[in-house]
């Protein structure tokens, strides 16, 4: 008898045939060694439309919601159905006794397993490949330690939990708002809250009204006070003339200022602060962490946990953090069992201290090295600083000024490359109460009061990260990017359209050509692009080539060619009236959405 192992990626797969000596390559899978080695590609099941459950779902129609099947159906994805066959027939094979699930250790990849075990109506024994690295040593022992399949019922149900709540959510408030405002509208679990995150934040921007303020800055030997937000000009001037040419200190605050070094990486901080210090989109860190990962330079990067689990202690010590000096309250701290689900926090793999970075490109390399310094920072001592205020007062205003001396730097030395580039702040000179000091200059500075700053990447991944987002995120493949193009083929044509379309957007070009965009689509995906085109026609100019009638009718002008000749051009509602081509053009369209396939069964 032989043993099935399906993992969630091809790439995966790969490294876990050569681990069992399944090198044997066939159609979909590797075998070898009593072992088949085969791959899901992402997703293969989703869950059916609406109109799979009655076909007046097809129309939109408020009076039919809220629409809640008592029983949810599945349907295989079509752009990937050669590879579901394929596991299929593996999985009924009489040959096979066991079937292991070796895809992502997470409530996804469990349902990515689980949902083609059942659409296979596979009845073999079921165990599960617990990992969060791809070293070779890693995939022995989880194969080793195998795990009873049933273990997981539980993840599984969560998983299907959420992607049914996702479901109710999309496909009813969607249809809902649709329908009241007669446009097409896209509600979602997880992107309208962080969607409503980005509209507050243009609302502040757009309604902030500049104020103008001033402030009264004094220089003296070495350093200058100032006071804080004074609104009259007046006032400014008359304290600015009432002062004299010397004032006395009034109060010097001195403090120790203890800094603990941060955590090691989740995805979503990786994200953030490769996007600060390198300019790299969330995308791009994930593009980057995964071929880290598959090069087996790192651990699973698709993580929501930053610490360590406690049987990783001794490894990490002598094989990653070495002669290093480190804290040992900080290891207490980071290495914590209890605050670990999925997968542990993303760190360097032990097989990478003897690899050469030489071999990667550099962009790889760049976040292969933060991680590591993340790491090494974590379990560092702390930053300690001297903080130093001084404050004169007079005539009831207050002038201060602040300082600070680093004592010891602690495990910031590990982040120095990283260092912020905004202004330090000033060493000050040493003065005691009391002291009677010269004013060199007065002078009062205009400013002005500044709006909120719009959301960067890192900004908004925060924000959403603050509010409880960043784990729902985890449940996509690759978050919220996924790849797109030849490899991309667990997508959908609409979600391959829709990412790209974001793309675009975020270019922030004045030209775009779009070529067939909502080519390959289905019909219920076409309100999502739908939205998109009209986001991504603000403030630009976009030359819409299409085949669907549905997708230029909102455009400025439309122009209808035959032959390669323009015969008409204007607006959707002037070429209707001229009643030539494109009037033509649209009432068959119209028709062929009419057609119904009869209630037969089609093989």
């Amino acid at each position: 008898m032989r043993t099935l192992v399906i993992s969630e990626k091809p790439s995966v797969a790969i490294s876990i045939s050569k681990v069992l000596g399944a090198t044997k390559k066939k159609d979909g899978y590797y075998e070898g060694n009593g072992y088949k080695v085969s791959w899901c590609v992402g997703h293969l099941i989703q869950m059916a439309n609406p109109d799979s459950y009655d076909e007046k779902y097809a129309k939109w129609n408020i009076e039919d919601l809220p629409i809640i099947p008592s029983e949810y159906k599945y349907e295989i994805m079509k752009p990937t159905k050669k590879q579901f066959v394929i596991l299929k027939k593996l999985m009924n094979d009489k040959e096979i006794d066991t079937v292991i699930n070796a895809c992502d250790a997470g409530r996804e990849g469990e349902s990515i397993f689980r949902l083609v075990y059942l659409q296979a109506s596979c009845k073999k024994k079921m165990k599960r490949l617990w990992i969060s690295s791809m070293e070779d040593s890693a995939i022995k022992d989880g194969f080793e330690n195998l795990k009873d399949g049933k273990d997981y019922d539980n993840l599984f149900e969560s998983a299907q939990a959420r992607a049914i709540a996702d479901w109710l959510v999309g496909m009813n408030i969607s249809r809902l708002y649709s329908c009241l405002y007669k446009q097409n509208y896209s509600v979602g679990r997880v992107q309208t809250p962080t969607l409503a995150m980005i509209v507050k934040r243009d609302d502040e921007i757009n309604n902030f009204k500049k104020e103008k303020y001033y402030t009264v800055e004094l220089e003296l030997d070495g350093f200058t006070l100032s006071t804080e937000r004074i609104d009259s000009l007046e006032v400014a001037e008359q304290l600015k003339n009432l002062l004299e040419n010397r004032i006395e200190i009034a109060d010097v605050i001195q403090k120790e200022k203890v800094t603990k070094p941060d955590l090691p990486f989740d995805l979503t901080t990786l994200q953030r602060e490769c996007n600060k210090y390198f300019g790299y989109s969330a995308k791009q860190t994930l593009d980057y962490a995964q071929s880290l990962y598959e090069k087996k330079l790192i651990t699973y990067p698709r993580t929501d946990s930053r610490y360590l689990t406690t049987d990783m202690i001794t490894s990490t010590i002598n094989n990653i953090l070495g002669q290093n000096d480190f804290d040992i309250q900080r290891i207490k701290v980071i290495f914590n069992s209890s605050k670990v689900t999925d997968h542990h926090a993303i760190i360097p793999t032990v097989s990478s201290m003897s690899e050469h970075l030489s071999s990667i490109p550099e962009s790889e390399a760049k976040v292969y090295r933060l991680i590591s310094n993340k790491l090494h920072a974590s379990v560092g001592y702390p930053l300690i600083e001297n903080t130093t205020k001084i404050v004169a007062t007079f005539d009831g205003f207050e002038f201060t000024s602040s300082g600070k001396v680093i004592v010891e730097e602690g495990f910031t030395k590990y982040l120095r490359e990283y260092k912020s580039k905004r202004k330090e702040e000033s060493v000050l000179p040493y003065v005691n109460v009391g002291n009677v000091l010269e004013i060199k200059e007065k002078e009062i500075k205009e400013k002005y009061t500044e709006p909120p700053k719009h959301f960067t990447e890192n900004t908004l991944l925060k924000a959403m990260e603050l509010a409880g987002c960043n784990v729902i995120l985890n449940k996509f493949p690759d978050r919220e990017n996924t790849m797109i193009g030849s490899k991309g083929v667990y997508l959908s044509g609409g979600e391959k359209q829709r990412i790209a379309i974001a793309r675009a957007m975020l270019k922030k070009s004045k030209i775009v050509i779009m070529d067939e965009a909502s080519a390959s689509i289905d019909p219920d995906n076409e309100y999502e692009l739908q939205k998109a085109f009209k986001n991504l026609m603000k403030d630009k100019t976009v030359i819409m080539i299409a085949h669907r009638m549905s997708s230029i009718r909102s455009v400025d002008e439309i122009l209808v060619l035959d032959n390669g000749e323009i015969i008409e051009r204007g607006s959707d509602q002037e070429l209707i009236s001229q009643g030539g081509k494109y009037k033509e053009l649209l009432e068959l369209y119209d028709s062929a959405n009419q057609w119904r396939v009869k209630d037969e069964e089609i093989l």
